[in-house]
């Protein structure tokens, strides 16, 4: 029961009788507090809740959780959602979002609707939607999504590609622009952009 419900049944006990008939406006307050309130216990802080994970998923589509201690190594193909929180050797095909978490370890061929980073991943990542690479993210490979987030302290070392729509990206298909017929590379060395960092 809520404590100021219990409280305010506490005064009413402690009210004597004459002043329990009269109206709520028409009684007097104790100058002194009385002992009883002096040796109640204050009211504890409000504490925030947290807030619930927003869902703009099907109702019929579930999470699979992989634990910190679990080791798979094979395919794993889908329509729901994963978090992975232990190790993963393989092809992930999943018409969802994954949820790489802290500490776990993948080298894996990755392909989702959205894909949050916050562990170690060695192989390649395609997202139909964003990547998202949190602070403690670790990439070894390549990177292809629609849009990427990057926080500050993530590391990556391969090629990321991300922002282009499908008729742009099939313009630079096979590292070759369809309409100049210069290789990515070649147009890079022209434009005098370096690659390396």
């Amino acid at each position: 029961m809520a404590l100021w419900k219990e409280t305010a049944q506490n005064e009413q006990r402690a009210m004597p009788n004459e002043q329990k008939a009269m109206p709520n406006e028409q009684r007097a307050m104790p100058s002194e507090p009385s002992e009883k309130a002096e040796k109640a216990e204050p009211a504890p802080a409000l504490v925030n809740p947290v807030a619930p994970r927003k869902e703009s998923l099907p109702r019929d589509r579930h999470e699979s959780v992989l634990g910190s201690g679990v080791s798979i190594e094979g395919k794993m193909e889908g329509n729901g959602d994963v978090r992975i929180a232990g190790k993963f050797k393989g092809d992930i095909h999943i018409k969802g979002n994954l949820n790489i978490q802290k500490g776990a370890h993948l080298t894996v061929k990755i392909n989702a609707e959205a894909v949050t980073i916050e562990g170690e991943v060695e192989g390649t990542v395609v997202a139909s939607g964003q990547v998202t690479l949190s602070e403690s993210a670790q990439v070894v490979g390549d990177l292809k999504a629609k849009t990427l987030i990057v926080s500050a302290g993530s590391r990556m070392r391969g090629n990321v590609e991300f922002g282009w729509n499908d008729s742009e990206a099939a313009k630079f298909a096979n590292g070759r622009d369809h309409e100049t017929g210069k290789t990515v590379s070649a147009a890079r060395d022209q434009a005098g952009v370096s690659r390396e960092l």
